[in-house]
């Protein structure tokens, strides 16, 4: 079995909605275990700003599928809960990113992995490194990366809350 984390977010009501059903789709996927979730925090938005605040959480999964295998799976969770691909970086019910898959470091068109971005942003770590804090992420432990960021973008994720899975 491999492991892999997966960010999820949303910003357009009900955001909690969309996260749990995200989340249950992912755990009714006969090829997909979920072994555990992050808390949800409420994150102001990053590169495209004029938007509605997200919801944001981490999933661990366990998952015989390969990688882009799992990637399609979670575009198709996106589509079928309404996500339109309108605005890069814009509004959405729900978005699905593969951060890391076990050891694996891949970049073809489709997918690179590790996230090649997830280093720098606070609303991906911290939900991460609570449920993951001494996986290594380009040579460091996602603590180490989250505790280099910015104070300022740290404060801005929130605990929103929980989901009842």
């Amino acid at each position: 079995m491999n492991q892999a984390w997966i960010a999820l977010g949303s910003n357009i009501a009900p955001r909690e909605t969309y996260l749990q059903q995200a989340i249950q789709t992912l755990s009714e996927h006969e090829e997909i275990k979920l072994k555990q979730i992050s808390t949800v925090y409420e994150t102001d938005p990053v590169g495209y700003e004029d938007q509605d605040q997200f919801l944001n959480m981490v999933a661990e999964v366990e998952t015989n599928l390969d990688p882009l295998e799992l990637l399609h799976i979670c575009q198709d969770i996106e589509q079928d809960l309404g996500r339109k691909r309108i605005i890069r970086w814009g509004p959405r019910t729900v978005d699905l990113d593969i951060l890391l898959y076990s050891n694996e470091n891949m970049n073809v068109e489709e997918l690179i992995l590790p996230h090649p971005r997830m280093h720098e942003r606070a609303f991906v770590l911290v939900p991460l490194a609570e449920i993951a804090a001494e996986l290594p992420l380009k040579g460091k432990s996602v603590q180490e990366w989250l505790d280099a960021l910015p104070t300022r973008d740290v404060q801005g994720v929130r605990v929103w809350g929980s989901l009842n899975i």
